[in-house]
């Protein structure tokens, strides 16, 4: 890629790697930096998140009926990014890692952001525009991530199904063809990854065609089981819900245009089903790869981990309306929630000072071994000994006790060498 550009990478991912040709392209984005473009893509990343967030909560409150105070919505897109970013067991790999981040964690806000022409869509040009946005975001997520195509298909498929008891008659039909072209642009731009050489390697060599096997299946399902169980139990994302609570109870709600509260009940059980089933399929679809690490190889999840944190914050909201709708006092739950909130926020903190150290003691160490790795090529050397520096778990070049080989033939690469061996300690 460094030699070639974007069509070196486009190419390598196409033909060789894995098929996906988008992931590709956002690669390219970070990398054609070199070490700086992994530095920066953290915060990059990070803001744009959040921007996609904010626009969506600002347009979804508006169509609920709801006005919140003035910077409700980036307080409540603030949590929800730095839940889904830093709540994770493994921050570096959901966050850091740029290579994790653009396959699992962009792809499910990039498809929370293809509904914000549908929040908008007023007029015949705004509907038009609409089907085409999420066709295209249907298209390119089917080029990038399959596994929140996976998410994708099966959301639609449920918004679908709940559309003739939730959305107005006069919307219906349009809201109806909105989710069809979504699913359309997903499956077409699967069919086109699935079918390419990379694709066909990748599964090849995985042996993805057991997926479907009873042991497989069993074995995915125990998988998720375990994932659900360490989801369930991580404390600080009780920091959604306290969210949307406080949304509930501060919320000024519109007569005549909120939805029933049915409306919103249905919906939270409609993504509960949502997402035990796109869940499980991305577990069965990962499994042959990963084998049973695919219940503790934590970026894997966050194909679907988003959709559980606005499932939380949907139903702290709910809470909260209904609360309200029963006339009862609103101080006490809005000093509890503030007080959770406030903790959740301040446990993320911490654990994220704790990882800013780890980075930059293995950043010092990267550095050193960066700079005599590279004096020693030019001085002509063609077998170099290469110390792992390992942080959350990366255990590359050397993975799997030397059994991987692509990492460290990377490396060589990268330094122009011939191999690279495991050193004991820092030269």
């Amino acid at each position: 890629m460094r030699d070639g550009g974007l069509s070196a990478i486009v190419g390598k991912f196409y033909y060789l790697d894995n098929g996906r040709v988008m992931n590709a392209v956002l690669v390219w984005c970070y990398a054609r930096f070199g070490v700086a473009g992994h530095q920066w893509f953290g915060l990059i990343s990070g803001v744009l998140m959040l921007g996609l967030l904010w626009a969506v909560v600002a347009g979804v409150l508006p169509r609920a009926g709801m006005t919140v105070p003035r910077g409700g919505p980036l307080l409540l897109a603030s949590m929800v990014t730095a839940i889904f970013l830093l709540g994770s067991p493994n921050t570096y790999k959901t966050f850091y890692w740029p290579a994790a981040s653009v396959s699992h964690t962009l792809p499910p806000v990039f498809a929370c952001a293809a509904a914000l022409p549908l929040l908008r869509a007023t007029s015949r040009r705004g509907r038009g525009f609409a089907l085409l946005t999420v066709f295209v975001a249907g298209f390119v997520m089917g080029t990038l991530s399959e596994e929140t195509c996976v998410v994708g298909v099966v959301v639609l498929s449920c918004l679908l199904l709940i559309s003739g008891r939730v959305v107005p008659q006069e919307r219906r039909t349009f809201f109806r063809g909105w989710c069809v072209a979504g699913i359309t642009g997903i499956v077409i731009g699967s069919l086109i990854l699935l079918n390419s050489p990379g694709s066909q390697h990748r599964r090849e060599r995985h042996h993805a065609a057991t997926m479907l096997t009873p042991e497989s299946l069993l074995a995915s399902l125990r998988g998720f089981a375990h994932i659900a169980a360490i989801i369930l139990t991580t404390w600080q994302y009780l920091g959604a819900f306290v969210a949307g609570l406080l949304l509930g109870l501060l919320a000024r709600q519109h007569e005549g245009r909120l939805p029933p509260m049915r409306h919103g009940t249905l919906f939270a059980w409609t993504g509960v089903c949502a997402l035990l089933v796109s869940g499980y399929l991305c577990t069965v679809i990962t499994y042959p790869a990963f084998g049973s690490s695919v219940a503790t190889s934590t970026r894997l999840w966050n194909d679907y981990l988003l959709l559980y944190i606005l499932l939380l914050v949907l139903v702290g909201a709910l809470l909260g309306r209904a609360w309200r709708e029963r006339g009862r006092p609103t101080g006490p739950p809005k000093a509890v929630a503030a007080t959770v909130y406030a903790f959740a926020c301040l446990a993320l903190a911490v654990s994220l000072v704790h990882l800013d150290a780890d980075m930059a003691v293995r950043a010092r160490k990267w550095d050193d071994q960066d700079h005599w790795l590279r004096s020693q090529s030019a001085a002509g050397a063609q077998v170099l000994p290469y110390t792992r520096l390992p942080i959350s778990k990366m255990t590359e070049p050397f993975a799997d006790d030397g059994r991987k080989a692509w990492p460290a033939s990377c490396v060589a690469r990268y330094y122009h060498l011939e191999r690279v061996v495991p050193a004991t300690g820092l030269p």
